[in-house]
């Protein structure tokens, strides 16, 4: 039995980052003016070992969940990931693992990853021409070595990729319909994301959000598109298929359609901190006590629940143009999309 939140809703899914660093500095998430060189990004010994992650992992498992993310910052940094995914795999009750990456250090990876136990692969990809891509992500890094790395991931069994593009008015609203045509009739599924105000260094505005409505406008002037049912309850993208058979595409409004009410997602950040909302300010610290000798997996177990059962997070239901910007919120590096 899941263990379930002041709004009834059950702890099924567990986000985990691996690291706050990353390779990328994309404007939305990890501007350089932030996350410069003199940037203060947590030492070896303030990370999560893989054998604690494997423990808070495995009592998680034990309270519900079946699915778990491995996100970052870019989670490839982390030296020996594989290492990680083949002790995860190991946990009953865990059905399916993912992992979020830019995809750069992929086709050196992708294989390993699959002998290990990896389900599945999200690129996140937010343009297909290379002076807008090169603009976001601010380190001067072209398209096709992602797109490689999306082919070494196919060629590895991680079939369909997943491939995330967020949408930001003013950066690459005009990249919603080249993407899409560079993806149809491919067995990966392109998910628009709707810009969002999670953390306080990318300077969100509500005016800059391209709503799914508006990319959905934008795909069916060009290529009819019709809504497909959800895979299953909660599941963050609003599918939709080519009217002409090319393929699917999801849609994930987190701005403009929330989906608060069927949330299922605890986000264990790299130091160890739980957070249960992409949104939130307050983490609780599972750290101390989990390199505490004195307390058992029962003792972390109730730490986790108590958590769980008064969760109230309704962050993006109750967000507003003038509210959001004045809330203090983790940033994306610490605990992944």
């Amino acid at each position: 039995m899941a263990t379930r939140d002041i709004f009834n809703r059950p702890l099924q899914d567990l986000r985990i980052s691996v690291t706050d660093r990353c390779n990328f500095r994309c404007v939305y998430c990890m501007p350089k003016e932030i996350f410069g060189s003199d940037y203060p990004f947590l030492s070896r010994r303030e990370l999560l070992t893989f054998e604690e992650i494997t423990r808070l992992t495995r009592i998680f498992a034990d309270l519900g969940v079946r699915k778990l993310r491995i996100t970052g910052g870019e989670p490839l940094v982390r030296k020996d990931l594989p290492d990680l995914i083949e002790m995860l795999a190991g946990i009953d009750g865990i059905d399916d693992i993912t992992l979020t990456t830019n995809a750069s250090l992929l086709p050196r990876h992708a294989q390993d990853l699959v002998n290990a136990g990896l389900n599945r692969v999200t690129v996140s990809l937010d343009a297909i021409h290379d002076d807008v891509f090169k603009a976001i992500n601010d380190v001067d890094y072209p398209v096709q070595p992602v797109l490689d790395g999306i082919e070494a991931a196919a060629q590895a069994g991680l079939n369909p990729v997943k491939v995330n593009m967020v949408v930001k008015r003013g950066m690459n609203e005009g990249q919603i319909v080249p993407m899409a045509e560079h993806f149809r009739h491919t067995p990966h599924i392109l998910r628009y994301i709707e810009f969002m105000d999670v953390g306080n260094s990318n300077g969100w505005r509500l005016d800059e959000v391209v709503t799914a409505a508006q990319i959905r406008d934008a795909l069916n002037a060009t290529w009819p598109i019709e809504p497909l049912d959800p895979n299953y309850t909660g599941e963050v993208a609003s599918r939709y298929r080519y009217r002409d058979g090319a393929g699917e595409i999801g849609i994930i409004s987190s701005v403009s359609e929330p989906f608060c009410s069927t949330c299922t997602r605890a986000r264990l950040a790299s130091q160890g901190q739980l957070f249960t909302c992409l949104f939130g300010s307050q983490g609780f610290d599972l750290r101390t006590p989990l390199r505490d000798e004195t307390v058992s997996d029962g003792d972390l177990a109730e730490i986790v629940q108590g958590v769980w059962h008064k969760r109230r997070d309704r962050y993006s239901e109750q967000r507003t143009s003038e509210t959001a910007p004045l809330q203090y919120k983790v940033e994306m590096s610490h605990i992944g999309g």
